[in-house]
């Protein structure tokens, strides 16, 4: 199961199942890290993950996902693969924006983003020397797409 995101990791899966009668009480525990491209210089990056999600199973005529955390499974298949719903838990402990730490970018896309990157607007953003990574951090907070003029 590749996803644009995970490129792969090394985690801890815990599953545990209680039977409640008619249903099934399914508790997810997953710990470890994935690794993922930093957005700003396209090196690989590891992003820890630590997540419990609990999902609950009851038998029925056909597959059905009554809410987020119940689903009716076809009493004629008897089983569950749990490895989609480890995959999403997974997909979703990821912040969508996931860049290293400051100083830990690759140096050399460091400097070819800034070769690449549009010219400053006025004189102020002129001053900015962008071969360091925390000035990438200020651009990114001053972007007019994704700043709070957006969020009004």
């Amino acid at each position: 199961m590749d996803g644009p995101d995970v490129q792969k990791g090394k985690l801890n899966a815990i599953v545990r199942v209680i039977n409640t009668g008619n249903l099934y009480d399914l508790r997810f525990e997953l710990s470890g890290g994935v690794q993922v491209p930093c957005d700003r210089c396209l090196d690989d990056m590891t992003i820890e993950v630590d997540q419990k999600s609990q999902l609950f199973v009851k038998f029925g005529p056909e597959f059905f996902e009554e809410s987020e955390d119940m689903i009716v499974v076809p009493e004629r298949e008897g089983e569950l693969n749990v490895a989609w719903f480890l995959y999403e838990l997974i997909v979703f402990s990821i912040p969508l924006k996931h860049v290293h730490a400051p100083g830990k970018c690759n140096k050399t896309m460091m400097i070819k983003l800034k070769k690449h990157m549009a010219g400053p607007k006025d004189e102020e953003e002129a001053e900015v020397d962008f071969t360091d990574e925390e000035d990438f951090e200020a651009a990114d907070d001053n972007d007019p797409v994704s700043g709070s003029a957006w969020e009004d």
